[in-house]
């Protein structure tokens, strides 16, 4: 239990390390997390930045992917960031807790409040970002904590992606998963800030629509954008098993890349 919320001790990589997140009611992590932070090229050596960490499991498998990382976890529920806190304090996790901190601020804050609430200038060398992806006007969870996961109001995407682009040192990466529905949002906030941009659409099936996006981009480059080979999670005759690649994927022995 955590403030009174009955939790769930998860596993992820096949066991390497695990996540304390709400059993119920609240975001509950899983194949989205490992495909972003599988957009984190192998032997990664920097200092990351995770917007909007949740429990924090795409921070941690990077960290546990590439053993010289280091991360820097940004939620700003206290429910989810003590989750964060748990999850690290869990036997097992030890060779993640010494390179990561847990930071409750909004990533939406600008200018001078986003730098006193821990968000420091061109410092990051890769950020990742899993904003809320849902439209207000759809229909929305009833619950306070998920939705503040799930819903993103006007210029939230716009306002993500100033907050990354300003906490990475220029030549860094950035990475968010988002529905494909956001892409022309994301693409124009990226606009002028990043170059080197790459869309990956992710699908439930090679017969199926995307479901996701990934998008990658280089802060300052001047390089054209590129779109990637999609990712399917299911081969079309393979029933709920994951793919041979998403199943690598999802046990951190494999990049988008």
């Amino acid at each position: 239990m955590i403030d009174g919320v009955a939790t769930t001790i998860d596993a992820f990589h096949r066991g390497q390390f695990h996540i304390v997140q709400p059993a119920k009611g609240a975001h509950r992590s899983g194949i989205d997390a490992m495909i972003l932070a599988a957009s984190i090229p192998d032997g990664f050596s920097g200092t990351l930045a995770d917007l909007g960490a949740g429990a924090g499991a795409a921070a941690f498998s990077v960290l546990d992917r590439c053993p010289q990382a280091r991360a820097v976890l940004y939620e700003t529920s206290p429910l989810m960031a003590a989750c964060a806190r748990a999850g690290l304090a869990l036997e097992g996790n030890e060779h993640l807790k010494e390179r990561a901190d847990i930071v409750e601020a909004d990533v939406a804050l600008d200018g001078k409040a986003r730098e006193a609430a821990g968000f420091p200038r061109d410092y990051y060398d890769w950020v990742i970002a899993n904003p809320p992806f849902n439209d207000p006007k759809d229909r929305a969870t009833p619950n306070a904590e998920k939705a503040g996961a799930h819903v993103m109001d006007e210029e939230l995407l716009s306002r993500w992606i100033k907050t990354a682009c300003a906490i990475q040192r220029p030549g860094s990466g950035l990475s968010v998963i988002a529905r494909p529905q956001s892409i022309a949002d994301i693409l124009q906030a990226m606009r002028k800030r990043y170059g080197a941009v790459t869309v990956l659409p992710v699908h439930p099936r090679p017969s199926r629509p995307a479901i996701r996006i990934v998008i990658t981009g280089i802060k300052g480059s001047r390089r054209q954008m590129d779109l990637a080979p999609p990712l399917f999670l299911h081969d079309e005759d393979g029933g709920t098993k994951l793919s041979l690649r998403a199943s690598a994927i999802a046990n951190g022995r494999a990049t988008l890349g």
